[in-house]
């Protein structure tokens, strides 16, 4: 049977893209996916996760996308959708790639059948079997494989970034150096910023109203 695991990586940062990404082996591929070493992203280190990238894409057939700041404010601004839905499409959008026979999917929602009928009207192989878990990706080695090419994809275009504006930290409103960054920064380079998140709000309200204060 080809399965295929789903996972993401950078849902709640400010700056950067959100990656999704998918991983389709056939199961008797599982016990290889185990000798790498695959685990949850968050348990491995970067250089770990780094050298399990280019192993993971060798045994497996894979795909990645990366959803863009802009895309994902349209989102959040469209009366019909917000970021589950989102990454919803997403999902199927790699499933449709892939073709497996079954997906394991890290679920993103905390109403695990609501998001799991959206997702099955998205997805063209009506007969593909589903399993939506909460951290799937501590359990089975295909979602863990998914969540190490989302993260190290991530961490990528992060740099890639820092290469354009300079140090922003991690992207996650939780590091000072992130908050910093967009606090001085929050009119420049619009295009990475998710400008519908509260931080950003915040930060662009406070200095709209400082330039007021000032006028």
């Amino acid at each position: 049977m080809k399965l295929c695991g789903l996972d993401e990586a950078g849902r709640g940062p400010i700056i950067g893209p959100l990656v999704v990404a998918g991983v389709a082996v056939d199961e008797s591929m599982i016990p290889q996916l185990k000798e790498i070493g695959v685990k949850d992203s968050k348990m491995l280190t970067k250089i770990q996760r780094e050298s399990m990238f280019e192993q993971i894409k060798a045994i497996s057939h894979y795909h990645i996308l990366i959803v863009e700041p802009e895309e994902i404010d349209a989102a959040l601004n469209h009366p019909e959708l917000n970021l589950n839905w989102l990454e919803g499409l997403k999902m199927a959008e790699i499933i449709n790639e892939l073709e497996p026979e079954k997906a394991i999917i890290d679920a993103p929602s905390n109403n695990i059948p609501a998001f799991t009928e959206f997702l099955k009207k998205q997805i063209t192989n009506k007969d593909i079997q589903l399993t939506l878990e909460h951290k799937a990706d501590e359990k089975y080695e295909v979602c863990s494989a998914a969540s190490i090419l989302a993260k190290v994809t991530r961490d990528r275009e992060i740099e890639r970034i820092k290469d354009k504006v300079g140090d922003c930290g991690s992207g996650y409103p939780s590091d000072p150096k992130t908050k910093e960054f967009v606090e001085k920064e929050w009119n420049n380079h619009k295009e990475i910023f998710r400008t519908t998140w509260a931080t950003y709000k915040r930060f662009a309200n406070e200095k709209k109203q400082k330039s007021l204060a000032d006028y």
